[in-house]
């Protein structure tokens, strides 16, 4: 039965997926290669980092990049499977938002595979487990479906979204960032290219491969274009009034999809980083981890490059997204300048659960 509700989803969408791809394009490559940041090219960009994983370092980040944050604001957040142990504290996100977002709402879509979350009451039981009460949440899809230009796409000419993103003027995209089971890793790209993209269209556009019964065929280079393809064209309706925060703390190699399922944690915690870039604040993530000792970053670092996820980045460049160099401010020590192998220096070790 599940294989032929899927079947019938994807022979719905097939047409129209098909209308709007181009003439077979081509996936890039290289995905799986990291690029030194002394070997990159063009502008740089600022992003600011606390090591204060708490929610004083999480209004601290926040407030060096909300200039252009007005109107009518939703917060994109994974909120997470029932229990899920890695995401962002939820009292965290409730002082942030009482402090400097206090008529904001979250916001959310339903998941593309059967789950907690697959289903808007499903999803609203599991908010209300894993503690998102204290404000709205807005599942972006309950209502049905939207579309939005991609602008230079080689995979889209739109993307499907939740119906209700375009009643907002402002995003704040606030990232819990981890590994991730098909795109390597997960940050602030991934945050809204498939957590913005509606559960039954958008995201089917993204992860799978019309008339064949695979769910999730689509991978590699050509996956990480797809979900950035659909990131561009949500941060392109919002233009100069979104944001980014990326918590880098409780980074399995999985993503909180997989809740109480996923990986143990053995990646040190770093901190909390945030632009108005969001190439830059994904790169400098990843020069984090790839700047720790081997012994920290090995798991990570083999869930990136197994993947090819630094697809992501090198395309977000492409599509003119944002700059891959950046400036790094140190707002722990009077914001002096400083890099991503100083930022992880001397990291505390992981604890192992007995």
């Amino acid at each position: 039965m599940k294989k032929l509700m899927i079947a019938a989803l994807l022979g719905m969408i097939s047409s129209s997926m098909m209308a709007q791809a181009n003439n077979h394009p081509a996936p890039g490559n290289d995905g799986n290669k990291y690029v030194a940041y002394e070997q990159r090219t063009g502008n740089e960009s600022v992003v600011y980092f606390t090591r204060s994983l708490s929610a004083e370092g999480l209004i601290k980040a926040y407030e060096q990049v909300n200039e252009n944050i007005c109107g009518h604001v939703g917060v994109k957040l994974h909120t997470g499977e029932p229990k899920g142990p890695n995401i962002i504290p939820r009292e965290w996100v409730k002082a942030l938002m009482a402090k400097d977002l206090p008529q904001a709402n979250i916001i959310e879509t339903n998941t593309y595979y059967e789950g907690d979350r697959y289903t808007t009451d499903k999803h609203r039981k599991t908010l209300e487990v894993n503690g998102w009460t204290f404000c709205p949440v807005d599942i972006l899809d309950e209502q049905g479906t939207t579309t939005l230009p991609v602008a230079g796409g080689k995979w889209f000419k739109k993307m499907s979204v939740g119906g209700h993103l375009t009643n907002y003027d402002s995003m704040v995209a606030l990232t819990h960032f981890k590994g991730h089971t098909q795109g390597g890793f997960g940050g602030s790209n991934k945050n809204i290219g498939i957590g913005c993209a509606d559960g039954r269209i958008g995201k089917a556009w993204i992860h799978t491969t019309p008339n064949q019964a695979n769910q999730w065929d689509i991978a590699k280079e050509e996956f990480m274009e797809r979900m950035t393809e659909s990131t561009k064209a949500t941060i392109d309706y919002f233009g100069r009034h979104v944001c980014y925060v990326n918590v880098m703390r409780n980074m399995s190699v999985s993503c909180d999809c997989e809740g109480v399922a996923a990986a143990p944690v053995v990646t040190p915690d770093v901190g909390i980083l945030s632009s108005t870039d969001i190439l830059a604040i994904d790169q400098a993530c990843i020069d984090m981890i790839y700047a720790m000792t081997a012994d920290e970053h090995h798991d990570m670092v083999e869930r990136i490059e197994s993947r090819h996820g630094l697809r992501q980045l090198s395309y977000m460049k492409e599509l003119g997204m944002g700059n891959c160099r950046y400036v790094l401010i140190d707002l722990d020590n009077g914001g002096r300048r400083i890099t991503a192998a100083e930022a992880v220096k001397g990291l505390k070790p992981v604890v192992k659960k007995k």
